[in-house]
């Protein structure tokens, strides 16, 4: 191999590599998406206007449609923690263990403490690590947590508040590590002097269903003033992020391998150059001009298909990788480069039919690169080449 053909064949192999490292990375957010953020949040939110104390009566209506897993009662709202003279403001949410399990995968991620140590009464809470962190706690720390609403009292008005058990640690690995607050419903009723919750929690069969199948439960219960959110309102739009930026940087990426395979082409313009008195005796034995044609293009093409399995077997290779090779790089330099992302590792996900895409559509480019040069060869008369010889 020339050296000419050397750096054409490096151009295709990186081009290819860095496409194949890309779409893997996209691959891994909408994976870690799906299975860490949707995992632990709601597919959808059923919403009254009014709290009511019988939840179960609803939730059992809620169920017998034939899409929903699984529901759960939760209480939400925002608050403010209070620990070692440092203040955040966090997520808080109300949760009934028991029922939780049907549409959340939070107690998967405790990596310190115990999720059933959420108790109504014992005024305990799970609280992500980065927060937990951030307030210098532990579990068995307490922390005082602050509500938004005000008590008015004989001095004025007082913000609410109470303080807390840290009972467990959880890590999902996104935004839920910072502010996220969980605590047993009861406390959470009790914390905000109502008697009946408002909002039912429901997981659904298929995740882009949910927006159908929240209207459709809410539009079937007796009352009326039923509302449903699903997680496309609350997250749709970094689903489609993802989506839009892994189209994007595919088209992208292409135009790179398609410059790495024009480089093939003037690679075999300089061999056609090179070999046009070689060319002209095979004329003269009798080779045709298409036989002639269909050898540089078989030799382009083999080129083409060279560069591009070294180029998906370094591109898997380093995709494979690159997860725990950025957590190492990550940690030792305290970077904290995906800190303010919703998922603040890199992920990577390899997929067979992206490996097929890129293999086809950077094999096309390849051919259609060879067209041209291997039209020249075809063309070239033995008269004209053997002149000068």
């Amino acid at each position: 191999m020339s050296s000419t053909t050397a750096i054409s064949v490096t151009g295709l192999v990186l081009g290819v590599a860095v496409l194949v490292i890309v779409l893997s990375i996209m691959n891994g957010f909408e994976r870690e998406l799906r299975q860490r953020v949707l995992g632990v949040l709601a597919h959808g939110v059923l919403s009254s206007g009014r709290p009511f104390e019988d939840w179960r009566d609803v939730a059992k209506q809620v169920e017998q449609h034939p899409e929903v897993i699984g529901t759960a009662p939760i209480e939400e709202g925002n608050a403010l923690v209070v620990a070692n003279a440092v203040v955040a403001g966090i997520q808080l949410a109300g949760i009934l263990p028991a029922a939780e399990l049907a549409v959340s995968k939070i107690p998967d991620y405790v990596i310190d403490g115990a999720f059933t140590s959420l108790e109504g009464g014992q005024f305990r809470m799970l609280i992500g690590v980065d927060l937990a962190q951030r307030l210098g706690v532990v579990v068995g720390d307490r922390v005082t947590l602050v509500l938004p609403d005000a008590k008015m009292t004989l001095a004025g008005p007082q913000p609410r508040m109470r303080r807390f058990e840290v009972g467990g640690i959880f890590q999902v690995g996104s935004d839920a590590d910072k502010q996220q607050l969980y605590i047993h419903i009861e406390d959470a009723l009790k914390l905000g002097r109502k008697r009946g919750i408002s909002s039912i929690r429901i997981s659904v069969n298929d995740l882009f269903e949910a927006p159908r199948v929240m209207r459709e439960i809410a539009s079937s219960l007796p009352q009326e003033d039923w509302f449903g959110t699903s997680w496309l309102r609350r997250h749709g739009n970094l689903y489609d992020a993802i989506q839009t930026q892994k189209t994007t940087l595919f088209l992208l990426l292409l135009m790179l391998v398609a410059v790495a395979a024009f480089n093939i082409v003037s690679n075999l313009i300089l061999i056609v150059n090179e070999k046009k008195a070689d060319i002209a005796i095979l004329r003269t034995m009798g080779a045709s001009g298409r036989e002639i044609l269909q050898i540089f293009m078989y030799q382009g093409v083999l080129i083409g298909a060279g560069g591009i399995l070294l180029g998906i077997a370094i591109g898997s290779l380093v995709a494979t990788y690159i997860t725990p090779l950025y957590q190492f790089i990550d940690r030792s330099l305290g970077l904290g480069l995906m800190d303010e992302y919703f998922i603040h590792y890199l992920p990577s996900q390899i997929l067979i039919g992206d490996l097929l895409l890129i293999g086809l559509v950077s094999l096309g480019i390849c051919f259609l690169a060879t067209l041209y040069p291997a039209f020249i060869a075809g063309r070239t008369l033995p008269a004209e080449a053997l002149r000068y010889e």
